[in-house]
């Protein structure tokens, strides 16, 4: 009886840690995300002159910064 709580304990540890890794991997998606999106928004305001060349530069350095730590993996999802 002993053994199979201990498996089931077990499993359900790896369930919940799963489930922990899925949604840390959605959470630097969304960060990614966003980081690409102001990147963008940065680079048109720059090309309509209402921007600069310094919140564009700011925005590609966030947007490393995340991929350094995370991967770019988020760029290759759909």
């Amino acid at each position: 009886m002993a053994g199979f709580l201990d498996r089931a304990k077990e499993q359900a540890q790896q369930a919940l840690n799963q489930g922990k890794q899925k949604i840390d991997d959605v959470q630097e998606k969304r960060a990614g995300d966003a980081l690409l999106k102001k990147l963008g928004a940065a680079y048109y305001a720059e090309r309509r002159g209402t921007g600069s060349s310094q919140d564009t530069q700011q925005a590609l350095q966030a947007l490393e910064s995340h991929i350094a730590t995370h991967g770019d993996g988020f760029l290759h999802a759909t």
